[in-house]
């Protein structure tokens, strides 16, 4: 069984974002082997790491600051795939999804890292320009963590920004559902 966790960052938590995900899982979920859960993170209170070290000294998989960052956190370890989109707000993320990747690459890595070896893709819609920003900072999370980044047609974004904007950008439709079977084909190589 091939889990999928996949982070929305938005604060619209069935907007433009939420539908490139929706995208990417009617080609991953085609596969009798592929669950996939969509955890919205955006429009609440998070809070950034605090470079406390506490996740260094206690070894035990979690973040001294207790909110829900901590399950997102154990997904993201229990998952094989994970992807995070983020809208682009003034060309980088939004908080909390740098507040996720922030904090959950602060424990995974004081731990062993723990999210070495698996797949990691970005999503990000923007208005106008902008996303290969966000997209490449979501990138550059997986990389550090040792993932495995799979590409697709064109970069994992769409131009999007009012409500349903994304339904009628064809060729990033086509570009996610190009990522899906790009995560299909890896996670059968990495099996």
């Amino acid at each position: 069984m091939i889990t999928v966790a996949a982070f929305n960052g938005s604060p619209r938590a069935d907007g433009n974002t939420a539908a490139m995900i929706r995208t990417v899982f009617s080609v991953l979920e085609q596969q009798e082997d592929i669950v996939c859960e969509m955890i919205h993170i955006g429009g609440r209170p998070v809070y950034g790491c605090r470079a406390c070290g506490a996740c260094r000294r206690l070894q035990d998989r979690r973040c001294v600051i207790d909110d829900e960052m901590n399950s997102h956190i154990a997904k993201m370890i229990e998952a094989d795939v994970i992807l995070i989109g983020s809208p682009t707000y003034y060309a980088t993320l939004t908080p909390e999804t740098k507040a996720l990747m922030d904090r959950a690459g602060t424990v995974t890595r004081s731990c062993g890292g723990l999210l070495r070896r698996k797949i990691g893709a970005a999503i990000s819609p923007a208005r106008r320009a902008g996303s290969i920003n966000t997209f490449s900072s979501i990138n550059n999370f997986f990389l550090i963590n040792e993932m495995i980044v799979p590409g697709s047609s064109y970069w994992n974004m769409s131009v999007s920004r009012d409500l349903g904007d994304f339904a009628q950008d064809t060729e990033g439709a086509k570009t996610m559902e190009t990522l899906g079977r790009q995560i299909v084909w890896l996670a059968g190589k990495l099996q």
